[in-house]
């Protein structure tokens, strides 16, 4: 049998053929990169949208602070309204503590006894406030404490163990931070100077940031059992960014100065 020539299996020049070729090969191509992508597409995941950060309402008083200028006293002009009896204990305290060799002298804290609040934030060593979502952290380089303020809406304990470092509850308020403190044991001062304080001990603080460096923390001491009302002192603290908290040994009767 002769192969017809004039058929259309064989009528096309070469120049078409390739044409045609070419144009396969492209959609072949085409084909073959489509297919991952779109199954791909067809499994992957959708992507979750990025969650907006929620800014903090709250103040932020986090950082390392000193206090701004060091004393002996809390108290910078006039002593406190003193029950009867009490001012006399307190002044011979002090002349005890100012003749005394510093190693067996009537300091608490010569003996490594913590030294409560508010005297623990007037050594003069620094101390760091780290905000957590249900307290305030207090680290201490002094002896190494650390105060916990729970900030979850919880009262005190009714029946509490007296402690050096009390139990302290907080709220904010506006710009301010109220930190509500009991449940003392007796065996602190409230200041370097020897103020004396009877476990009937209420301390109400109020810290406020002035400027990014500057806080500013009130005092308000109510213990009926030493002082005939309560009184208020204001401490002036410095932010030090720059510092971080050391480690502080003190063991009990600790001689190494």
């Amino acid at each position: 049998m002769v192969r017809d020539l004039n058929s259309s299996t064989c009528c096309k020049s070469p120049g078409a053929r390739t044409s045609l070729k070419t144009d396969s090969i492209r959609w072949i191509f085409a084909a073959l990169l489509f297919l991952p992508l779109a199954c791909h597409a067809q499994t992957a995941p959708a992507a979750k949208p990025a969650k907006a950060r929620v800014p903090s309402s709250n103040p932020d008083f986090s950082g390392v602070w000193f206090v701004r200028e060091y004393s002996r006293t809390i108290l910078p002009k006039e002593d406190p309204p003193f029950q009867p009896g009490v001012e006399a204990f307190f002044k011979a305290r002090d002349l005890e503590n100012s003749h005394a060799d510093p190693d067996v002298g009537p300091d608490p804290t010569q003996r490594c006894i913590p030294p409560g609040i508010p005297r623990t934030m007037l050594q003069p060593f620094p101390w760091e406030i780290v905000q957590a979502r249900d307290r305030v952290i207090m680290i201490f380089e002094y002896q190494g404490l650390v105060r916990q303020i729970f900030m979850d809406g919880r009262e005190h304990p009714k029946d509490m163990e007296p402690t050096y470092m009390g139990h302290a509850t907080g709220k904010y308020q506006g710009d301010t931070l109220v930190v509500d403190t009991v449940g003392f044991n007796d065996k602190t001062w409230l200041d370097p100077k020897g103020l004396p304080h009877s476990e009937a001990l209420h301390v109400v603080e109020r810290f406020r940031r002035v400027d990014h460096d500057t806080l500013n923390v009130e005092y308000t001491i109510d213990d009926p059992k030493s002082y005939v009302k309560p009184w208020t002192a204001l401490v002036v603290f410095k932010l030090h960014p720059e510092w971080q908290i050391q480690e502080y040994v003190c063991a009990e009767n600790n001689r190494n100065k």
